[in-house]
């Protein structure tokens, strides 16, 4: 059976007052330790990204190690990776279209 259609009547014929509605977004709180957690990360990541460049230039001989494989996996020749942001619009507009 098709989707039934949504009809709105006007209230003795006159259009209602629109008023603007502010949108927000709901706002995000976050704990002292997690702000403390992701500093931590941050600042770890920075100086391991600061390491490797300088190895690669020939600086340091000791430090963090990017790891690449020696012989790659002929399974994953055709490997493709996901855009995961891609992926969940995809998700999201087909939600709203099973929903209309």
């Amino acid at each position: 059976s098709p989707a039934q259609k949504l009809i709105f009547n006007r209230v003795n014929g006159k259009r209602p007052q629109v008023l603007p509605q502010q949108v927000s977004a709901p706002e995000e709180c976050y704990t002292l330790a997690h702000e403390e957690n992701v500093r931590f990360v941050y600042e770890a990541w920075q100086q391991v990204e600061q390491q490797l460049d300088g190895s690669q230039s020939g600086e340091s001989t000791c430090g963090p190690v990017q790891y690449v494989e020696k012989t790659p996996n002929p399974g994953l020749k055709n490997f493709v990776p996901i855009d995961l942001e891609e992926w969940w619009a995809q998700q999201f507009l087909a939600k709203i279209e099973n929903c209309s």
